[in-house]
């Protein structure tokens, strides 16, 4: 049913600017007052429209309103701002739509396991669509944070530990949000946060400070956000975290001289929440009125919910201390994305004109990223898949089994666990009529020390001809504010595992966690391990689709898993140091002798307590096929500088049936201005192949592709030896040599 609007309030929507030189006319028109107001973004999550802020949008200090989720809220907002107000200038509705809406997709960490930007684009749209329902046109995604500590909650939240892999899945991503053009329905504005290093944190806590060297933060934390900012995305959001002694919402070199000047991005950058009136506690300003300046002059253009704008700009105005163009080069901007988002000719949703949400497709597409987003970590004796006319009994068991809520996830504010399908469900809808199944829930929560349950627990898969245990973390152990100190498996589910395993019964594993586990003492005592990350509304079928061979696991990790947490930070993507780590340096502490000197041991860069290589390397990740790389070629020995490398590898898929690879290409630059990480991702594609087919896999690497920014922080591509390899792995494949001399 459409819906009906007053008439008053869609005669002046047609008097509201359609083309950009009318919002410059509409910004010297505005007060002082409703400048500021388009640069402040209210809370409006209450069961009603508070008197507060319907005052506010009436009196033109509102541009953007967080969190009301309620469409006949959101069009009331929406006409209090275009009838009410004197301008009659439109809102922005923002929410954190991060891995879904009511459909939920795997969390971002899990679709970064697709290494699929197709999926990551599918999931971002529908995500958009579902959202655009209830008037929401702003989402804060994608988050492009590189995260090699999987302590941090919000590792959960990103797209991995690898430049590369984040830029093509994030713009992927903001491209699935925004559409073809932002003012089609069903578009909505993506935001790219958090702007920058809020990876990085000390200790892997959150909101920490961050010290990243220039010359790191440019070769490794920006070029995501250079990506975004070179796809269009339509906002930036300031990091929480200080950076070098600068707080980001205050830091004027990343916001002004990298962003605007640098990268001439145009879109305008948003505050995280309060973390402008935070600079205070950061200990960077003095109180809220000098917050208000340091954020402004530094270039955040709207602030999220804390009120220093609003009520210290005008103040800062009078003094001198900011001029009036700072205000009006900052709501151009947002009036600006206001105009690409249609609001100004339409603010109103109707939402008889989207798809309705969780329909069959999205919940298809959900289960498919599900699929896609599952790593095969172990598979002994090819345990996997199970074959249901063979088995007779199945013990289920596990606290995340039948869990609809957990397996949704972190930050799913609009997920509906009513509509979950749980691995219970699903396995035991497939083994109906073929096998009996029994499911213990063993433990009460992921963080329980209660092994009262075990006896029935042990019973069960004494019985069974495998137990399948579906254990991880709850979905509140990970996200924002969510870090960990210790990464191995919460509450007493290890011991659970040993209980198990002593019947001689098979385990095969499925973990739901939202960061890579230390499960280093565990991967002995079970057959197969199945890493689901949180997966999602459709995760139990695409679980049981997995176990009983209706797909294929083709996942891999886009992070590095840790043998201890004492490893980390740990990543592929490392230096060499002048004692590098190797095999004939490595020595135990176990190993050593009593009353050894020194020199004994191995004067490498290695701990004594454990082996120097990660539990499972980046891009790891089993199937149930077998992929063969042969006969890797280079089109060049020998490249100048603006020359393409074309290199190609024959992919066989030896298993008997159909499955899918994600082929990864890897260099090294052996000799640099400044040392150079021992691999680097720089292209990857995923292929599928039918049983015995072979298909030549090609790669187009240009040297501009190999370009760093140098000692003197310039982007540069440098003549010298390099090593490639393309494999299904960044510790496997062929590997050859080339040259790039000057031209």
């Amino acid at each position: 049913m459409s819906l009906n609007f007053p008439n008053e309030a869609l005669s002046n929507m047609n008097s509201h600017p359609s083309t950009p030189d009318m919002l410059v006319r509409m910004l010297d028109s505005m007060t002082v007052e409703e400048k500021i107001g388009q640069m402040s973004q209210f809370f409006g999550y209450d069961e009603q429209i508070s008197e507060h802020l319907a005052h506010s949008i009436r009196q033109g200090r509102v541009g953007s309103v967080l969190n009301e989720v309620r469409l006949d809220t959101v069009n009331e907002l929406q006409r209090l701002a275009v009838e009410e107000s004197r301008l009659g200038i439109p809102l922005l509705i923002g929410r954190d739509v991060i891995h879904g809406f009511n459909t939920i997709f795997p969390i971002p960490l899990g679709q970064a396991a697709s290494w699929c930007p197709e999926t990551v684009k599918k999931c971002a749209h529908i995500s958009a669509l579902e959202a655009a329902t209830t008037g929401i046109n702003w989402t804060f995604a994608p988050m492009i944070d590189i995260s090699r500590d999987p302590r941090w909650g919000r590792i959960a939240e990103s797209l991995g530990e690898d430049p590369h892999l984040c830029s093509v899945l994030g713009v992927a991503m903001l491209e699935g949000f925004q559409g073809e053009q932002l003012d089609k329905t069903g578009s909505i504005a993506a935001c790219a946060k958090h702007f920058a290093g809020y990876g990085a944190g000390e200790s892997g806590r959150d909101y920490s400070t961050t010290n990243i060297p220039e010359n790191e933060l440019r070769n490794v934390y920006l070029p995501p956000f250079k990506a975004a900012a070179d796809a269009g995305v339509a906002t930036f959001m300031s990091a929480f975290s200080d950076l070098n002694g600068v707080p980001a919402s205050g830091n004027k070199w990343l916001m002004t001289d990298i962003l605007r000047k640098e990268w001439n991005y145009k879109g305008f950058v948003v505050s995280d929440w309060e973390s402008i009136q935070q600079l205070t506690t950061h200990g960077f300003s003095k109180d809220n009125k000098d917050a208000a300046y340091e954020a402004t002059d530094a270039g955040i253009d709207m602030e999220m919910v804390s009120s220093t704008y609003l009520d210290h700009l005008p103040a800062l105005l009078a003094e001198g201390r900011i001029d009036i163009q700072q205000i009006n080069t900052a709501v151009k901007k947002i009036l600006q994305l206001k105009w690409q988002l249609g609001l100004f000719d339409n603010p109103y949703t109707d939402a008889s004109l989207l798809p309705i949400p969780m329909n069959s497709q999205h919940l298809q597409i959900a289960k498919d990223a599900a699929i896609q987003s599952c790593v095969l970590l172990k598979n002994d004796n090819d345990i996997l898949p199970l074959s249901a006319d063979s088995l007779n009994s199945v013990a289920i068991i596990g606290p995340l089994a039948d869990d609809p809520y957990e397996q949704l996830g972190t930050w799913i504010f609009d997920g509906d666990s009513q509509h979950s399908q749980t691995c219970l469900t699903a396995i035991e809808q497939e083994l109906s009529g073929k096998a009996s199944t029994h499911y213990v829930k063993a433990i009460e929560t992921s963080r329980s020390y209660d092994q009262t349950d075990f006896k029935q627990a042990i019973e069960s898969a004494a019985a069974a001809d495998v137990a399948l245990l579906i254990l991880g973390e709850e979905s509140i152990l990970s996200g924002e504010a969510h870090c960990r100190a210790e990464i191995g498996l919460p509450g007493c589910q290890e011991q659970l595992i040993d209980a198990i395993a002593k019947t001689g019964t098979p385990i095969v594993l499925v973990i739901m966690a939202g960061r890579p586990l230390t499960i280093e003492t565990v991967l002995p005592k079970v057959a197969a391990v199945l890493f689901a990350w949180h997966p999602g509304t459709m995760g139990g079928p695409a679980i049981s689709d997995l176990l009983f061979g209706k797909a294929s696991p083709s996942g891999k990790l886009p992070v590095t898993f840790p043998r201890k947490v004492g490893q980390v930070p740990i990543y592929y993507a490392q230096k060499h140091s002048g004692k590098p780590a190797t095999e004939a340096a490595f020595v135990h502490m176990n190993d050593i002798p009593v009353h050894s000197p020194q020199t004994s041991l191995g004067m490498a860069a290695t701990h004594l307590d454990t082996h120097f290589s990660p539990l499972f390397p980046f891009g790891f990740g089993l199937s149930y096929m077998q992929f063969r790389y042969q006969n890797l070629q280079l089109s060049h020995k020998v490249l100048h500088l603006g020359e393409t490398l074309t290199v190609r590898v024959l992919l066989t898929n030896t298993g008997d049936t159909y499955g899918e690879e994600i082929a990864q290409l890897y260099i090294r630059d052996l000799v640099g201005s400044v040392t150079r990480p021992v691999k680097e991702l720089k292209d990857f594609k995923r292929v599928k192949l039918a049983a015995g087919a072979s298909e030549w896999v090609t790669f187009e690497l240009s040297t501009d592709k190999l370009a760093f920014y140098d000692r003197n922080m310039q982007l540069v591509t440098e003549a010298g030896q390099f090593q490639i390899w393309l494999g299904g792995c960044s510790q496997t494949g062929p590997q050859d040599e080339f040259e790039i001399v000057d031209a």
